[in-house]
């Protein structure tokens, strides 16, 4: 089983406005440190997911969302968000056109059209979420 641990949000700037570990809900096993960077004492210190997840609902409620494979975060989140107003990497058919119609992994399209090297070592997801941001911002007129 996997939880939601730490969230990040930035602005179309590429600013982060939000950015928090959750509490646990549930004893880790395998904090999986070595990739997600993130320790047990980070979530100790975290905020309740209700806490988190209404900070969420606030912050992008009636804006676009830009992310990578959205729906794994608003799963984790238990939120919703309307289609019309998502904007999601993974599925962006010029991204996915270069991979057999399938998802193209974040990593990839932030070294291919941003010559940005993310995700070496250890998961940040400020740098993921920047990253998603400036993509969106080098198509968003074509989307």
């Amino acid at each position: 089983m996997s939880l939601l641990a730490r969230v990040t949000i930035v602005d179309e700037n590429g600013r982060v406005i939000l950015d928090e570990y959750v509490k646990p809900s549930y004893v880790i096993t395998d904090y999986r440190s070595c990739y997600s960077g993130i320790k047990k004492s980070d979530l100790e210190n975290g905020s309740d997911f209700s806490i988190v997840r209404n900070k969420v609902a606030n912050l992008i409620n009636g804006c676009i969302l830009v992310g990578h494979s959205l729906h794994f975060d608003l799963d984790a989140l238990k939120l919703s968000h309307p289609d019309s107003n998502c904007r999601d990497l993974a599925k962006y058919e010029p991204f996915t056109r270069t991979n057999g119609g399938q998802p193209v992994a974040l990593k990839t399209l932030a070294r291919l059209y941003l010559g940005r090297t993310i995700q070496d070592g250890v998961h940040n997801s400020a740098e993921d979420a920047k990253a998603c941001m400036d993509l969106y911002r080098t198509r968003r007129y074509n989307w």
